[in-house]
């Protein structure tokens, strides 16, 4: 899940990310554009060692000289050079990339990308986001080696047709950061993707 501030008044960037590990999210991906990098560095400090803990993938948005500084993986999208991003990143932590073609997944995957981020559904929470459908979905997990995640709009009632589109895995930010009981709403994602991996495995 990518963590949020400020959809819930007073609940922090840390609240979101303790209540989804509680809840048994795998992943957490600290996006918080407004703190300043000393700021930033000191929260994903406590967050990679909070998600080593529990054995979830901790990853930093954007910010790459803040995730290397912490030994954790980062995300960046398609203004931030992945190439760059690889070599400033340790060569075992993960890089992810948000793309929206089946080019841009090549020149990721080219770069050093270990999975990509595709907007499946417009959102709220970065209106800027290109959604490309459950159709651009499906086509670019299509061409891609790389694990696919499906971002943008989702939720326990559609993950399945995320991912019975080719994603590997689903990510949210308002599903849990904006829901009356974070844990909880995390645990129904992770109940929907068990389901699903049960009827098709």
């Amino acid at each position: 899940m990518l963590t949020s501030s400020g959809l819930v008044p007073g609940r922090t960037h840390r609240d979101v990310a303790e209540a989804a590990l509680a809840g048994g999210a795998t992943a957490v991906q600290l996006r918080a554009p407004e703190l300043i990098d000393a700021r930033l560095e000191a929260l994903a400090g406590e967050l990679v060692e909070r998600c080593r803990a529990t054995g979830a993938l901790f990853v930093v948005n954007d910010r790459v000289a803040v995730a290397a500084s912490v030994g954790a993986g980062a995300h960046v999208g398609q203004a931030d050079d992945p190439g760059s991003a690889r070599e400033v990143l340790d060569p075992t932590a993960v890089l992810g990339v948000s793309v929206s073609t089946t080019g841009e997944a090549r020149a990721a995957e080219t770069a050093g990308a270990d999975y990509l981020g595709v907007t499946v559904w417009a959102t709220a929470t970065k209106p800027e986001a290109e959604p490309r459908g459950l159709d651009g979905l499906r086509t670019i997990a299509r061409e891609t080696a790389l694990p696919v995640v499906g971002i943008g709009g989702v939720h326990a009632g559609n993950a399945a047709d995320v991912l019975d589109a080719g994603a590997a895995g689903i990510c949210v930010v308002s599903a849990v950061g904006a829901a009356r009981d974070p844990v909880r709403a995390t645990a129904e994602l992770v109940e929907a993707v068990d389901r699903w991996e049960e009827g098709t495995g």
